[in-house]
C-alpha cells in the first residue's frame, strides 16, 4: 500500500502479441534508429562489439560464403561479416533501421516469418537480439532454417541473465531501472522501457535448444558470454548438402 502523499505507481501495460506487436516492434525500432548505436554502447560499456565479433566468428565459414544478417538493423554484425570476408546481406522489419544502416551491404526490408529469398540461399545466418521481438519465434526458426543450405551455420545473440547472485542483482539494477532512463534521456523512454521487459517473450535455454532442433537444426550450442549477461546461440542447419 502506498504511503499518503507518496506517487502511485502506474501499472505497466500487458506486453504486445500477434499482429499488435509486429506493429509495436517496427515502430519503436524505427523511433529508436537515429541513436541506437549510441545507446548500445552505452547499455554495454562496449561489450556488444565483443559479442558480436564472437558471433560471427563462431560461424567458421570459408571467406566468400553468403551470410544472411537478419534484423541487421543498423548493421554492426553486418560490418563484422564483411571484413571477415563474407558476402553479406542485411534484412530487418525496420524501414527506419535500415534508413539508419551503415553496411555497404545490400539491404531488404521483411518480416522474419516470410522472408523473400529462396530455399537453400545462405550459407550462414547471424542475428542480434532479435529472437525475443518475433511475433511468431518457431515460425522465424524455420524461415531461418529453410534460407540455410544443409550444413550452414547459424549464430545468434541474445540477452540473458547472470547466475551468479551478486551479479543478477547489479544487472537487474542497471537492466531494469538505469537503461530506461538513458533510454529516455537520449532517444525514446517508452521504448527503452519495453526493452527489459521483452525479455519474457524469450524462452529458457532447454526450450530454445528444443526449439531450434525442432526447426531443423542440429549440434545446437548456447555459450554465456560476460558471466551470463549475454548469450550466443549456434548451430548447423540438418540434413545433406
Amino acid at each position: 500500500m502506498a504511503r499518503p502523499g507518496s506517487p502511485v505507481p502506474v501499472p505497466l501495460a500487458p506486453l504486445p502479441v500477434g499482429a499488435e506487436k509486429t506493429v509495436r516492434v517496427r515502430a519503436m525500432f524505427d523511433s529508436i534508429a537515429p541513436r541506437y548505436d549510441l545507446i548500445n554502447r552505452l547499455m554495454t560499456f562496449g561489450l556488444d562489439q565483443a559479442w558480436r565479433r564472437a558471433s560471427v566468428g563462431a560461424l567458421a565459414l570459408p571467406p566468400g560464403s553468403l551470410v544472411l544478417d537478419l534484423a541487421c538493423g543498423t548493421g554492426d554484425l553486418s560490418r563484422l561479416a564483411a571484413r571477415q570476408g563474407y558476402s553479406v546481406v542485411g534484412a530487418d522489419l525496420s524501414a527506419g533501421m535500415l534508413a539508419a544502416n551503415r553496411a555497404a551491404v545490400p539491404l531488404v526490408e521483411a518480416d522474419c516469418s516470410r522472408l523473400p529469398f529462396p530455399e537453400r540461399a545462405f550459407d550462414g545466418l547471424v542475428c542480434g537480439y532479435a529472437l525475443r521481438n518475433f511475433t511468431d519465434l518457431p515460425l522465424a526458426l524455420a524461415e531461418m532454417a529453410r534460407v540455410l543450405r544443409p550444413g550452414g551455420r547459424l549464430a545468434v545473440l541474445e540477452v540473458d541473465a547472470p547466475a551468479s547472485r551478486v551479479l543478477r542483482s547489479g544487472y537487474d539494477i542497471w537492466f531494469h531501472k538505469v537503461v530506461p532512463a538513458i533510454g529516455g534521456m537520449l532517444s525514446d523512454r517508452e521504448a527503452y522501457r519495453y526493452l527489459p521487459r521483452s525479455v519474457a517473450y524469450l524462452p529458457a535455454a532447454p526450450v530454445l535448444r528444443r526449439m531450434l532442433g525442432e526447426a531443423g537444426f542440429s549440434a545446437v550450442g548456447i555459450r554465456p558470454l560476460a558471466g551470463g549477461l549475454s548469450q550466443l546461440l549456434m548451430a548447423s542447419r540438418a540434413g545433406t548438402p
